[in-house]
């Protein structure tokens, strides 16, 4: 009994991780991933530790998952913003649904049509492992 416990322990450590009851990814695969966000985001904590050096077209990406949308210091479009300023977070499936389709994401979160993105980028496959990077990156819980 105390091998089957060990070996299910260690099935669990070498599966993905939950959050909010979701898959979330690969943070291994997602660091690859990040590469194609790079040219627009960065990842620099509190102190200003560069975790990725990268472009600043788009928002700092530290302690982004968990935080109010359009909450960073940053100059969001109208559309955006006006979704965080209904208090909505980046979870799992805000997140990943919208680094797939940006536009097409805001268009539905908001019930307009006329909604629109700064981000260009569709990321059509690969959300999750970013997640899971974001996530494994992010300050500690306090």
């Amino acid at each position: 009994m105390k091998h089957l416990t060990i070996a299910a322990f260690a099935g669990l450590l070498a599966g993905p991780v939950f959050a909010d009851g979701h898959e979330t990814g690969d943070a291994d695969k997602g660091k690859k991933a990040f590469n194609k966000c790079k040219s627009c985001h960065a990842i620099t904590d509190a102190d200003g530790n560069k975790i990725v050096k990268g472009g600043k077209t788009g928002p700092n990406l530290f302690g982004v998952i968990g935080s109010q949308i359009a909450s960073q210091d940053f100059k969001y479009g109208a559309s955006l913003k006006a979704v965080g300023e209904t208090g909505a977070v980046w979870d799992f499936d805000s997140f990943t649904a919208y680094v797939q389709d940006p536009k097409g994401w805001l268009k539905e979160t908001l019930d307009e049509t006329s909604a629109k993105s700064k981000m260009s980028f569709k990321l059509k496959k690969g959300g999750e492992d970013i997640y899971a990077y974001l996530v494994s990156v992010a300050p500690p819980a306090e």
